[in-house]
């Protein structure tokens, strides 16, 4: 009689969170109050942004990581917008530009110095006005640098060059009602949406066509979400007709559901955050206490439950840390960033490993800071996967290159011209520009070349030494010798 395995083989089965100690929470943050499903924070290795109560506009919090304890009342924030801000989205090729978009109907680009913010930052980079209404959703793009998503409450998803303060495209009659959130595939070709008329949407954004469309993904009428997996699946979170929370996995022409779960009756938002080097789905619930990971696999039913980390305050909103800023050497996954009411609290997840060596089946080849394409790329059709990196030798990143302004001549088509660096960075610059220019490859070939040679030289004395002294110390022995035996 043979017996079927009845637990599944999983290496993330075990996988826990813990919460870190108090004293290295963001303690005495004012978090924003406003009514929108947004997650209200955003972290990347060097910074935390978190969305804040502000009177008399929007105001987000920028911090470095390192600042943990309690945030004084003072402590400068970034105040640029006229409305409340309802989304921030760090660039995930420079570690220190970040977008905003508000109830002022804007986005807003802005350069954060590099050990954070000393005072009140109120100019922007750059102003991308383009929305009739609010603006809750700002989304860079994955491979392409200085490309800019953003969708408002006038159903309307425009495509930016923010390195020109261009609008690249606009998408204004494929949403007939509310845009509940957008996500870019792996190598940005296509995003997929969820709508309030209860459509989950995939989009080319360059065609501007529809290239898949499902219906009443989730039956209940509150809001949805819908991400895209690193094999082309879109994962939906949303509501059944009973008001249940619902998961669900669908192929990449939206038909029918792969598999579809029901979790419970609360009645929060659920936010998915994906980790596409593990497979594994985070799904946290808005106002819930709780956090759920599913492994989503090959093989049905495709949508793995893994476990819960739970915990006693409900969560106001959540941030999810890129895996080149997590501890390798914890064997740590994921990181979180909670929002309560008053503080933010990092929570760990972390595998189980005996081994203090690195892990490669936990950590393969990740996206690290480089862009795989320019935007003006991007526009004339190519497209590129993520450039990977080894988190291996504990990812170091290299020196980040600030925007610029660029002045573009609105009637050429020629490629944007790098204007003094002295020009003016406000909110009434019509453009911006781009990045340094980086050394030719000849020449930083030629500098790293000089620098290895003057480490080899280095090595070289270092061994002549070595061995004068071992000389040394045996010529000294010997005599020693001689002395003790009285033959000196």
């Amino acid at each position: 009689m043979s017996f079927r395995k009845v637990v599944r083989q999983s290496k993330f089965r075990h996988v826990f969170g813990q919460p870190v100690k108090n004293d290295q929470c963001y303690e005495d943050i004012r978090v924003s109050r406003v009514t929108w499903d947004s997650t209200f924070c955003a972290v990347n290795p060097k910074f935390l942004a978190v969305i804040v109560e502000a009177s008399g506009g929007g105001a987000f919090l920028v911090l470095p990581l390192s600042k943990t304890g309690r945030i004084d009342k003072a402590y400068p924030t970034v105040c640029g917008h006229t409305g409340p801000v309802l989304d921030v989205d760090w660039c995930p090729h420079n570690d220190e530009v970040i977008a905003s978009g508000s109830e002022d109907c804007t986005v807003m680009v802005w350069q954060i110095p590099e050990n954070g913010l000393a005072s009140p930052l109120t100019e922007p980079v750059v102003v991308l006005e383009g929305h009739t209404k609010r603006v809750g959703i700002v989304t860079w793009h994955p491979t392409a640098r200085n490309v800019l998503l953003s969708a408002g409450c006038d159903n309307v998803v425009l495509i930016w060059n923010v390195g020109t303060a261009e609008e690249l495209y606009r998408l204004d009659g494929l949403h007939p009602d509310l845009i509940y959130n957008v996500s870019w595939n792996r190598n940005g070709s296509l995003f997929c949406s969820a709508c309030k008329d209860k459509s989950v949407r995939i989009i080319d954004p360059r065609r501007g066509t529809l290239v898949a469309e499902r219906e009443r993904a989730h039956e209940g009428a509150r809001p949805m979400r819908a991400i895209f997996l690193a094999d082309g699946k879109v994962f939906t979170t949303g509501f059944s007709r009973m008001s249940e929370r619902q998961l669900a996995l669908w192929d990449p022409n939206l038909e029918e559901p792969m598999a579809l779960q029901e979790l419970d009756s609360s009645n929060g938002a659920l936010l998915p955050f994906y980790d596409p080097d593990t497979s594994v789905v985070y799904v946290c619930g808005k106002g819930d206490s709780s956090i759920r990971y599913f492994e989503i696999t090959d093989e049905p039913p495709y949508i793995h439950f893994l476990n819960t980390f739970t915990s006693k305050e409900p969560q106001r909103g959540m941030g999810s840390m890129p895996k080149r800023g997590l501890e390798v050497s914890k064997c740590e996954i994921a990181r979180f960033y909670k929002l309560h009411e008053r503080k933010c609290e990092p929570i760990v997840m972390t595998v189980p490993r005996k081994s203090d060596l690195f892990q490669d089946d936990l950590y393969p080849d990740t996206a690290g800071p480089e862009a795989a394409l320019e935007a003006e790329e991007w526009v004339s059709g190519r497209d590129a996967n993520p450039i990977l990196i080894s988190l291996r030798e504990a990812y170091v990143p290299s020196k980040q290159r600030d925007l610029k302004v660029s002045r573009r001549n609105v009637l050429s088509d020629s490629r944007p011209a790098v204007a003094p660096s002295s020009a003016r960075l406000g909110a009434s610059t019509s453009a911006v520009a781009t990045h340094t220019t980086a050394p030719s490859g000849g020449l930083a070939g030629a500098g790293e070349a000089g620098k290895l040679e003057e480490v080899m030289q280095e090595l070289r004395a270092l061994r002549a030494l070595v061995k004068e002294q071992g000389e040394r110390i045996g010529r000294l022995e010997e005599q020693l010798g001689r002395v003790e035996n009285g033959d000196a």
